[in-house]
């Protein structure tokens, strides 16, 4: 078992692996900078092929919308081990590991359902990665 510090690090992690995504997408919003969203979706719907493209306005308008929830919830991860986590440490833990749970069903389910399955599969260690040693509690 970790202890609460480390906990409380691994959420600053997950926070930061969360809220990346959100300046990248923020870059697909106009096209002289869409290049890095354009990679990432591409890469994320394997195999890389250069079939995605950020030319149309809604894709690019989506984009803007997935950067700013993806940075906020990172953003709100950061908050919640800086100023909360102390006070209600397994509730600030089963709060995120529920929440990547539910991003990981509905965004792989979706993934699937879009025909991009390879995504699903890199979401799996996303969330390994984003969970770290939260998927258990903390010693006390």
């Amino acid at each position: 078992m970790q202890s609460r510090a480390f906990h409380k690090l691994w959420l600053k992690v997950a926070a930061v692996i969360v809220g990346s995504f959100g300046p990248v997408f923020f870059l697909g919003t106009m096209l002289a900078t869409a290049e890095p969203a354009r990679f990432t979706l591409d890469l994320l719907s394997w195999p890389v092929d250069g079939s995605v493209t950020y030319a149309a306005p809604d894709t690019r308008f989506l984009s803007a919308l997935t950067g700013g929830f993806l940075l906020g919830w990172g953003v709100t991860i950061w908050c919640l081990a800086q100023w909360v986590h102390d006070a209600a440490p397994e509730a600030v833990r089963r709060t995120v590991v529920t929440g990547l749970l539910a991003w990981f069903c509905l965004d792989s389910a979706g993934s699937i359902a879009s025909g991009n399955a390879a995504n699903a599969a890199i979401n799996v260690i996303v969330l390994l990665t984003a969970v770290g040693p939260l998927w258990r509690p903390a010693k006390d």
